[in-house]
């Protein structure tokens, strides 16, 4: 059968399970995802039917949208990617999705638009204990992302240049190190700073619920800018060959900051 394992963090593996789910539910497959009924939590529902096989194909980053719009069956995807689901494929083979992690620009654009659908949205909306600061409040909420992947995070000046263009009225904090530097030295300058220490499906909810979002670099940001209906989202500039993840923040509409 086809599973998903826990090949990444919670971010990566959203990403993974909905990718494959998107396909799953096109083609009736039955998928067993690692940590579904925690990411359930997030109003997000990933579809498994009920079609197994003997047989299994590798899905990857470079092969996503012919197995999307044909199945097993040869074909071209036309233009960039962006034109999916319109094939009349049949998949006839279980999917082995656990050696990549479906973070390139185009698939990156495709789940973002699915969870922007209404229904969608407004199942995670309503699955979210914080629902009712949505378009509600003009919070500014900052993730930073340290310790293991330090070395790559865009530096204390990010931060603090892109809180002086945003104007809110209060400053909430989430970062898996809360005595690093960089979080004393901005509670130095907003001293009422609130640092949330929720778990991370809390995190993430609540995070997209504030009208103002800065981002740090990885999945777990990123999610909490796909969740994000209401808010302005801010994101550090980055070289995409240079990068420890996939293109997932250069989506329209999303404000990007250099970060010399």
């Amino acid at each position: 059968m086809t599973s998903t394992t826990n090949y990444g963090r919670l971010g990566n593996q959203i990403i993974r399970n909905l990718a494959v789910s998107l396909i799953a539910e096109k083609y009736n497959l039955y998928v067993n995802y690692y940590n579904y009924h925690l990411i359930k939590q997030l109003g997000i529902e990933l579809f498994s039917g009920i079609n197994t096989y003997d047989n299994t194909i590798l899905l990857n980053d470079k092969n996503y949208f012919n197995i999307y719009n044909f199945g097993n069956e040869s074909g071209t995807v036309n233009g960039n990617g962006n034109e999916n689901g319109n094939g009349n494929g049949i998949l006839t083979s279980n999917l082995n999705p656990n050696t990549d992690f479906f973070q390139t620009r185009d698939i990156i654009n495709l789940l973002f638009d699915y969870l922007h659908t209404d229904k969608i949205k407004e199942n995670i909306i309503k699955h979210n204990p914080f629902n009712s600061r949505y378009n509600n409040n003009n919070d500014l909420y900052i993730h930073i992302r340290l310790t293991d992947v330090e070395c790559y995070n865009p530096g204390l000046n990010y931060y603090m240049k892109t809180i002086k263009t945003i104007k809110f009225d209060k400053l909430h904090i989430s970062t898996d190190n809360k005595q690093h530097y960089f979080i004393h030295e901005i509670i130095k300058s907003y001293p009422d700073t609130n640092i949330i220490n929720y778990d991370e499906i809390q995190t993430f909810q609540f995070a997209s619920t504030c009208k103002h979002i800065i981002l740090s670099h990885g999945s777990f940001s990123a999610i909490i800018g796909y969740l994000a209906f209401y808010s302005n989202i801010n994101y550090p500039e980055y070289e995409k060959n240079k990068i420890w993840y996939g293109d997932m923040f250069s989506l329209n509409g999303w404000i990007k900051h250099t970060i010399n």
